[in-house]
């Protein structure tokens, strides 16, 4: 399995990668191995402000649906819609054309709280 030394990540499994005063989240490679083939992808919170931890939508594999949390407070700006045509890039290549929303960040200093590639990688006992 993958982890990017540049990306952030959350203990429900999520990435963040912030570029300028935009972010892309998406779902990290265990996370996706995890839920099987996803099928799916119901994201409907462009335009609303939330808080880190606030379901922003969920991913649907042939056995399970789960939720996606959001690592830091902002806003959602803009959900990949290629996922709509294409939701199995998530397993694929959940770490580029996999990427769910993109998003502001409200305070960028809470991105550093999250978890760096070596602390999830432990969370997950690679």
């Amino acid at each position: 399995m993958e982890f990017p030394g540049t990306l952030r990540y959350t203990k429900d499994h999520e990435w963040i990668k912030i570029e300028g005063d935009t972010a892309t989240v998406g779902v990290t490679d265990f996370a996706q191995h995890e839920l099987g083939d996803i099928v799916f992808v119901d994201i409907n919170t462009v335009g609303k402000p939330l808080n880190a931890n606030d379901i922003f939508g969920t991913v649907e594999a042939v056995k399970t649906v789960s939720d996606l949390y959001l690592p830091v407070s902002g806003t959602v700006i803009e959900v990949n819609a290629d996922l709509e045509a294409n939701p199995e890039s998530v397993n694929s290549d959940p770490y580029g054309k996999g990427w769910m929303v993109k998003m502001t960040v409200d305070n960028p200093a809470d991105v550093d709280a999250l978890l760096d590639a070596a602390a999830y990688k432990a969370l997950i006992g690679e």
